[in-house]
């Protein structure tokens, strides 16, 4: 068994498909902008995990959302050769991060920036 597709819920996924391709730089598995339908997958692994963004257009996604965002949580990790790199790249593109590249206990690194769409995302660097 092997994950496929995972989804994160944002505030609108046309939007979201912007900052996730454009910004980020997620390479779009399927766009169906009419259906509000939008899947991106990582240019270096085009037939691994893809990523949903779901509309957050129900109570409860709405609720999940705020409840996870209020308590500084990451809906997802996305793992970076060079996390101080990274940081710096997204910076000059106008992203905001809340953390900077800090060291874990675990001995990789994570930063962690705000995605436009109601959520938090962090990168992740691990040490070898």
């Amino acid at each position: 068994m092997k994950i496929v597709l995972t989804s994160v819920i944002v505030n609108d996924p046309i939007e979201a498909h912007r900052f996730y391709t454009e910004v980020l730089g997620f390479q779009t598995q399927q766009f169906i902008p009419e259906a509000r339908l939008a899947i991106f997958v990582s240019p270096e692994q085009p037939d691994g995990t893809a990523v949903m963004l779901e509309p957050n257009d129900n109570p409860v996604s709405r609720t999940f959302q705020q409840a996870v965002y209020d308590m500084d949580l990451p809906v997802i990790i996305f793992g970076v050769p060079d996390i101080q790199r990274e940081t710096a790249r997204l910076k000059q593109l106008g992203v905001v991060f809340r953390q900077d590249p800090v060291k874990q206990d675990w001995g990789g690194y994570l930063a962690t920036f705000e995605d436009t769409c109601g959520n938090l995302i962090s990168l992740a660097q691990q040490v070898a």
